[in-house]
């Protein structure tokens, strides 16, 4: 996909692709995030349509499938064409749920909903998931619940080459205790949540491109910085997804979408805009080959 330069530092994305072998796709916005309707994901997978998948997959990086019927077996196997899957740190508190499926419920009684402020899924681990899929099934009756994605490539193409540059030599620590101690108030497993230090700017592995790769969900500092410059750096970089909606795509949900994620290239946010209505869902995430790296 070729990049041509529209101002000094914000590169413009030339049209992608949205016809494959097996299916059509709809854009939800120009740069990320595509719809795919007529693809029943309880059937086997396999061949040209796995193909096409993994292809639509990296082109938009968000992908959005329509009208699904899924038991927990099916959407696990969905997930396993590609790779294995992945057990979330807090189940250690959950001993009584399946081990590889993460509910997402939010309730008149819930105390937060899961993923509200920006973030990538479980960037504490060593080797964060590569990819997330979250089944709805339930919606909320007013409306809303929608989920925000931030493009994460053009999030790094739109700093300054000077800003880039220096941020390309900084390491940061991701910590698992701040979302899951601090806003989730769950009691930590023996050892504590998983915390590791990934580099601020990745590459990702299948692509080549630079990723932006810090999150106000777990990445609480910069390594060989003063802390206010630390915080400093990080409020900049968090402060784009803010500030900058052309960043994003907005998925709406409807019962029986699956939407399947780049947990490499993306961060997301969930909107709670529906109390005291409910919204229900469960996710599998898919373990990531290698940790992130320059």
């Amino acid at each position: 996909m070729a990049v041509v330069a529209l101002s000094k530092h914000v590169p413009v994305q030339e049209a992608r692709r949205t016809e494959y072998s097996s299916f059509s796709v709809t854009p939800i916005s120009p740069h990320i995030g595509a719809e795919i309707r007529g693809v029943d994901l309880s059937q086997p997978v396999g061949g040209q349509l796995l193909a096409d998948i993994r292809q639509a997959w990296a082109d938009w990086m968000v992908l959005v499938f329509r009208d699904q019927r899924l038991d927990r077996e099916a959407h696990k196997a969905f997930g396993r064409h590609f790779g294995r899957l992945h057990v979330h740190p807090m189940h250690h508190n959950r001993p009584d749920q399946d081990p590889e499926i993460l509910v997402v419920k939010t309730t008149a009684k819930s105390a937060y909903t899961a993923g509200e402020g920006w973030h990538a899924d479980v960037t504490c681990d060593a080797v964060p998931p590569m990819g997330s899929m979250l089944y709805i099934t339930e919606t909320p009756e007013c409306g809303g619940g929608d989920t925000l994605f931030a493009n994460m490539y053009m999030a790094c193409e739109m700093l300054s080459p000077a800003m880039r540059g220096f941020m390309e030599g900084l390491d940061a620590v991701h910590d698992g205790a701040l979302p899951y101690v601090g806003n989730y108030k769950s009691v930590p497993p023996e050892g504590g949540y998983p915390r590791h230090v990934h580099p601020v700017i990745t590459r990702h592995p299948d692509t080549g491109r630079q990723v932006l790769y810090v999150n106000s969900g777990f990445t609480s500092h910069v390594e060989g910085l003063q802390r206010w410059e630390s915080r400093a750096l990080l409020d900049m970089a968090f402060g784009l997804l803010q500030r900058e909606p052309k960043l994003h795509c907005r998925v709406r949900w409807e019962p029986n979408t699956l939407t399947f994620w780049d947990n490499r290239c993306t961060q997301h946010q969930a909107v709670w805009d529906y109390y005291p209505y409910s919204r229900y869902g469960e996710r599998v995430s898919i373990v990531g080959e290698d940790a992130p790296a320059r």
